[in-house]
Protein backbone atom coordinates (compact mmCIF):
# COMPACT_ATOMS: atom_id res chain seq x y z
CA UNK A 1 0.00 0.00 0.00
CA UNK A 2 1.13 3.51 -0.79
CA UNK A 3 0.04 6.97 0.18
CA UNK A 4 -0.55 9.21 -2.75
CA UNK A 5 -0.64 12.97 -2.25
CA UNK A 6 -2.09 15.78 -4.64
CA UNK A 7 -1.79 19.39 -4.36
CA UNK A 8 -4.35 22.16 -5.11
CA UNK A 9 -2.29 23.00 -8.67
CA UNK A 10 -2.65 18.98 -9.40
CA UNK A 11 -6.23 19.07 -8.93
CA UNK A 12 -6.75 23.10 -9.61
CA UNK A 13 -8.19 21.95 -13.31
CA UNK A 14 -10.41 19.36 -15.52
CA UNK A 15 -6.63 18.51 -17.70
CA UNK A 16 -4.68 18.08 -14.71
CA UNK A 17 -7.20 16.38 -12.72
CA UNK A 18 -7.29 14.07 -15.63
CA UNK A 19 -3.51 13.69 -14.88
CA UNK A 20 -4.64 12.53 -11.54
CA UNK A 21 -6.66 9.52 -12.59
CA UNK A 22 -4.56 8.71 -15.10
CA UNK A 23 -1.84 8.50 -12.35
CA UNK A 24 -4.36 6.81 -9.85
CA UNK A 25 -5.60 3.83 -12.13
CA UNK A 26 -1.65 2.95 -12.97
CA UNK A 27 -1.52 1.46 -9.01
CA UNK A 28 -1.50 -1.67 -8.89
CA UNK A 29 -1.43 -1.71 -5.07
CA UNK A 30 -3.82 -0.29 -2.88
CA UNK A 31 -3.57 3.33 -2.32
CA UNK A 32 -4.71 6.12 0.67
CA UNK A 33 -5.15 9.61 -2.16
CA UNK A 34 -5.21 12.97 -0.07
CA UNK A 35 -6.29 15.98 -1.80
CA UNK A 36 -5.82 19.77 -1.31
CA UNK A 37 -8.20 22.43 -1.74
CA UNK A 38 -8.74 23.11 -5.85
CA UNK A 39 -6.10 25.21 -6.25
CA UNK A 40 -6.78 29.14 -5.37
CA UNK A 41 -9.72 27.99 -3.12
CA UNK A 42 -8.73 28.09 0.13
CA UNK A 43 -7.31 31.56 -0.38
CA UNK A 44 -10.93 32.69 -2.06
CA UNK A 45 -12.30 31.33 1.66
CA UNK A 46 -10.14 33.69 3.18
CA UNK A 47 -10.81 36.31 1.15
CA UNK A 48 -14.97 35.74 1.34
CA UNK A 49 -14.77 35.35 5.05
CA UNK A 50 -12.90 38.97 5.59
CA UNK A 51 -15.36 40.29 3.01
CA UNK A 52 -18.54 38.75 4.87
CA UNK A 53 -16.82 39.92 8.14
CA UNK A 54 -16.40 43.54 7.16
CA UNK A 55 -19.80 43.36 5.96
CA UNK A 56 -19.41 43.55 2.46
CA UNK A 57 -21.96 41.83 0.50
CA UNK A 58 -19.54 41.33 -2.55
CA UNK A 59 -18.54 37.67 -1.01
CA UNK A 60 -21.85 36.81 -2.27
CA UNK A 61 -20.09 37.19 -6.03
CA UNK A 62 -17.51 35.56 -5.31
CA UNK A 63 -19.27 32.41 -3.67
CA UNK A 64 -21.97 31.61 -6.71
CA UNK A 65 -18.44 31.88 -8.88
CA UNK A 66 -16.83 29.15 -6.64
CA UNK A 67 -19.78 26.98 -6.64
CA UNK A 68 -19.74 27.45 -10.50
CA UNK A 69 -16.27 26.57 -10.64
CA UNK A 70 -17.17 23.42 -9.12
CA UNK A 71 -19.64 22.44 -11.22
CA UNK A 72 -17.81 22.59 -14.27
CA UNK A 73 -14.90 20.90 -12.93
CA UNK A 74 -17.38 18.19 -11.72
CA UNK A 75 -18.71 17.93 -15.46
CA UNK A 76 -15.12 17.72 -16.86
CA UNK A 77 -13.96 14.46 -14.94
CA UNK A 78 -17.02 12.86 -13.24
CA UNK A 79 -18.55 9.87 -15.23
CA UNK A 80 -22.25 11.12 -16.07
CA UNK A 81 -23.72 8.44 -14.24
CA UNK A 82 -22.18 10.04 -11.14
CA UNK A 83 -22.01 13.90 -11.56
CA UNK A 84 -25.40 14.51 -9.93
CA UNK A 85 -24.73 13.11 -7.19
CA UNK A 86 -21.17 14.49 -6.85
CA UNK A 87 -22.74 18.51 -7.74
CA UNK A 88 -25.59 17.85 -4.86
CA UNK A 89 -23.03 16.40 -2.42
CA UNK A 90 -20.83 20.30 -3.92
CA UNK A 91 -23.98 21.84 -3.45
CA UNK A 92 -24.89 21.08 -0.42
CA UNK A 93 -21.76 22.23 1.33
CA UNK A 94 -22.09 25.39 -0.65
CA UNK A 95 -25.40 25.99 -0.02
CA UNK A 96 -25.93 24.81 3.35
CA UNK A 97 -22.27 25.25 4.71
CA UNK A 98 -20.79 28.11 3.52
CA UNK A 99 -23.35 30.15 2.43
CA UNK A 100 -25.14 29.96 6.48
CA UNK A 101 -21.28 30.39 7.74
CA UNK A 102 -21.03 33.89 5.50
CA UNK A 103 -24.20 35.60 6.51
CA UNK A 104 -23.60 34.80 9.72
CA UNK A 105 -20.31 36.92 9.46
CA UNK A 106 -22.08 39.54 7.44
CA UNK A 107 -24.82 39.97 9.66
CA UNK A 108 -23.64 39.99 13.50
CA UNK A 109 -21.49 43.33 14.27
CA UNK A 110 -20.28 41.64 16.90
CA UNK A 111 -19.24 38.18 17.61
CA UNK A 112 -16.55 36.23 19.90
CA UNK A 113 -13.57 36.12 18.75
CA UNK A 114 -13.06 32.78 19.68
CA UNK A 115 -16.26 31.92 17.92
CA UNK A 116 -15.33 33.88 14.84
CA UNK A 117 -11.98 31.35 14.63
CA UNK A 118 -14.26 28.55 15.38
CA UNK A 119 -15.97 29.63 11.78
CA UNK A 120 -13.22 30.55 10.21
CA UNK A 121 -11.45 27.08 10.75
CA UNK A 122 -15.08 25.03 9.63
CA UNK A 123 -15.10 27.90 6.48
CA UNK A 124 -11.46 26.41 4.95
CA UNK A 125 -12.43 22.86 5.45
CA UNK A 126 -14.47 23.10 3.02
CA UNK A 127 -12.28 23.50 0.15
CA UNK A 128 -10.90 20.22 1.03
CA UNK A 129 -14.05 18.18 1.72
CA UNK A 130 -15.79 19.28 -1.89
CA UNK A 131 -12.66 18.63 -4.17
CA UNK A 132 -11.96 15.09 -2.20
CA UNK A 133 -15.60 14.59 -3.45
CA UNK A 134 -14.84 15.26 -6.87
CA UNK A 135 -11.73 13.07 -6.83
CA UNK A 136 -13.52 10.14 -5.18
CA UNK A 137 -16.31 10.08 -7.92
CA UNK A 138 -14.07 10.26 -10.88
CA UNK A 139 -12.71 6.95 -9.66
CA UNK A 140 -14.50 3.74 -10.00
CA UNK A 141 -14.80 1.99 -6.48
CA UNK A 142 -13.05 4.76 -4.62
CA UNK A 143 -13.64 4.75 -0.98
CA UNK A 144 -14.52 8.34 0.70
CA UNK A 145 -12.88 8.64 4.06
CA UNK A 146 -13.46 12.18 6.52
CA UNK A 147 -10.39 13.09 7.56
CA UNK A 148 -11.35 15.05 11.19
CA UNK A 149 -12.32 11.30 12.24
CA UNK A 150 -8.85 10.67 12.89
CA UNK A 151 -6.62 13.25 12.28
CA UNK A 152 -6.99 14.94 15.85
CA UNK A 153 -5.22 18.33 17.19
CA UNK A 154 -5.60 19.55 20.97
CA UNK A 155 -4.84 23.07 22.45
CA UNK A 156 -2.00 23.47 24.87
CA UNK A 157 -1.57 27.06 26.77
CA UNK A 158 0.15 28.57 24.17
CA UNK A 159 -0.69 26.79 20.38
CA UNK A 160 -2.77 24.33 18.68
CA UNK A 161 -0.69 21.05 17.96
CA UNK A 162 -1.04 17.45 16.81
CA UNK A 163 -2.19 14.89 19.32
CA UNK A 164 -0.07 12.29 17.23
CA UNK A 165 -0.93 9.17 19.54
CA UNK A 166 -4.59 9.13 19.32
CA UNK A 167 -3.70 10.42 15.58
CA UNK A 168 -1.67 7.43 15.03
CA UNK A 169 -4.30 4.33 16.54
CA UNK A 170 -7.26 6.55 14.55
CA UNK A 171 -5.85 6.04 11.18
CA UNK A 172 -5.47 2.35 11.72
CA UNK A 173 -9.14 1.98 13.46
CA UNK A 174 -9.68 3.82 9.99
CA UNK A 175 -7.87 1.62 7.54
CA UNK A 176 -6.69 -1.33 8.49
CA UNK A 177 -8.27 -4.54 6.88
CA UNK A 178 -9.60 -2.29 4.02
CA UNK A 179 -9.57 -4.46 0.83
CA UNK A 180 -10.89 -1.81 -1.56
CA UNK A 181 -7.99 -0.52 -4.27
CA UNK A 182 -8.68 3.25 -3.90
CA UNK A 183 -9.56 5.81 -0.66
CA UNK A 184 -9.75 9.12 -0.99
CA UNK A 185 -9.48 11.72 2.05
CA UNK A 186 -8.68 15.47 2.46
CA UNK A 187 -5.78 16.95 3.65
CA UNK A 188 -5.09 19.49 6.34
CA UNK A 189 -8.44 19.45 7.89
CA UNK A 190 -8.43 18.16 11.60
CA UNK A 191 -10.60 17.86 14.45
CA UNK A 192 -10.08 18.94 18.57
CA UNK A 193 -9.97 15.60 19.96
CA UNK A 194 -11.85 16.74 23.09
CA UNK A 195 -14.86 18.89 21.11
CA UNK A 196 -15.13 17.51 17.88
CA UNK A 197 -14.54 21.21 16.60
CA UNK A 198 -13.07 21.61 13.03
CA UNK A 199 -9.27 22.90 13.34
CA UNK A 200 -7.19 22.42 10.37
CA UNK A 201 -3.05 21.73 10.10
CA UNK A 202 -1.87 24.96 8.94
CA UNK A 203 -1.25 25.63 4.99
CA UNK A 204 0.69 23.25 3.73
CA UNK A 205 -0.97 20.07 5.88
CA UNK A 206 -1.60 18.29 3.43
CA UNK A 207 1.33 16.85 2.95
CA UNK A 208 1.44 16.58 6.47
CA UNK A 209 -1.70 14.28 6.72
CA UNK A 210 -0.74 12.25 3.86
CA UNK A 211 2.87 11.57 5.96
CA UNK A 212 0.69 10.92 8.92
CA UNK A 213 -1.15 8.24 7.59
CA UNK A 214 1.82 6.61 5.69
CA UNK A 215 3.82 6.18 8.77
CA UNK A 216 0.92 4.94 11.04
CA UNK A 217 0.18 2.38 8.33
CA UNK A 218 4.19 1.33 7.89
CA UNK A 219 3.00 2.40 3.58
CA UNK A 220 5.46 1.39 1.16
CA UNK A 221 5.85 5.21 0.01
CA UNK A 222 4.45 8.50 -0.22
CA UNK A 223 4.34 10.01 -3.09
CA UNK A 224 3.70 13.87 -2.90
CA UNK A 225 2.50 15.02 -6.61
CA UNK A 226 3.25 18.85 -7.24
CA UNK A 227 3.84 20.78 -9.92
CA UNK A 228 7.46 20.81 -9.82
CA UNK A 229 10.08 17.57 -11.33
CA UNK A 230 11.05 17.20 -7.40
CA UNK A 231 13.92 19.05 -5.30
CA UNK A 232 15.96 21.89 -7.22
CA UNK A 233 19.97 22.44 -7.07
CA UNK A 234 18.64 26.49 -7.18
CA UNK A 235 15.32 28.30 -7.82
CA UNK A 236 14.36 27.29 -11.90
CA UNK A 237 12.65 30.80 -11.74
CA UNK A 238 15.39 32.64 -11.22
CA UNK A 239 18.52 30.06 -12.30
CA UNK A 240 18.33 28.54 -15.99
CA UNK A 241 21.32 26.17 -14.78
CA UNK A 242 18.82 24.22 -11.76
CA UNK A 243 18.41 20.95 -11.90
CA UNK A 244 16.71 18.16 -10.25
CA UNK A 245 17.95 16.43 -7.59
CA UNK A 246 17.45 12.54 -7.91
CA UNK A 247 17.91 11.10 -4.38
CA UNK A 248 18.02 13.09 -1.05
CA UNK A 249 18.08 11.58 2.65
CA UNK A 250 15.45 12.83 4.78
CA UNK A 251 18.31 15.59 6.72
CA UNK A 252 18.61 17.07 3.47
CA UNK A 253 15.48 17.43 2.35
CA UNK A 254 14.30 18.63 5.86
CA UNK A 255 17.18 21.61 6.19
CA UNK A 256 16.52 22.30 2.63
CA UNK A 257 12.41 23.20 3.83
CA UNK A 258 13.66 24.71 7.12
CA UNK A 259 15.46 27.13 4.75
CA UNK A 260 12.73 27.92 3.00
CA UNK A 261 12.38 25.59 0.01
CA UNK A 262 8.58 25.38 -0.67
CA UNK A 263 8.90 21.62 -2.27
CA UNK A 264 6.99 20.04 0.46
CA UNK A 265 5.73 20.70 3.80
CA UNK A 266 8.52 21.02 6.41
CA UNK A 267 6.71 19.17 9.07
CA UNK A 268 6.06 16.28 6.34
CA UNK A 269 9.53 14.33 6.69
CA UNK A 270 9.84 13.84 10.38
CA UNK A 271 6.86 11.01 10.30
CA UNK A 272 7.91 9.00 7.55
CA UNK A 273 11.73 9.30 8.36
CA UNK A 274 11.05 7.50 11.74
CA UNK A 275 9.54 4.53 9.77
CA UNK A 276 12.13 4.88 7.25
CA UNK A 277 9.12 5.04 4.42
CA UNK A 278 11.01 6.63 1.24
CA UNK A 279 8.99 9.93 -0.31
CA UNK A 280 9.21 10.51 -3.69
CA UNK A 281 8.22 13.78 -5.10
CA UNK A 282 6.71 13.87 -8.69
CA UNK A 283 5.18 16.28 -11.20
CA UNK A 284 1.55 15.84 -11.71
CA UNK A 285 1.98 17.59 -14.98
CA UNK A 286 5.27 15.51 -16.23
CA UNK A 287 4.16 12.28 -14.59
CA UNK A 288 6.95 10.32 -16.32
CA UNK A 289 9.97 12.43 -15.47
CA UNK A 290 11.78 10.89 -12.62
CA UNK A 291 11.50 13.29 -9.63
CA UNK A 292 13.69 12.98 -6.46
CA UNK A 293 13.30 10.34 -4.00
CA UNK A 294 13.83 11.04 -0.36
CA UNK A 295 15.10 8.09 1.87
CA UNK A 296 17.44 7.45 4.51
Amino acid sequence: MKVIKFGGTSVGTVQSLHNVKAIIDECQQQVIVVVSALGGVTNQLIQMTELAKRHDASYETLLNALKQRHADVIAGVVPEERQQECLGVVNTFIDEGLASFYAMLYANEELAPDFVERVSDAIVSHGEIMSSAIVASMIDGAVPHFSPNFIKTMDTATERILDAETTERLIGEEFDGRTERVHVTQGFIAADVETGVKTNLGRGGSDFTAALIAAALNAECLEIWTDVDGFMTADPRTDPTAEVIPVMTYEQAQRMCDAGAKVIYAPTIAPVAVKHIPVWVKNTFNPTAPGTVIKG
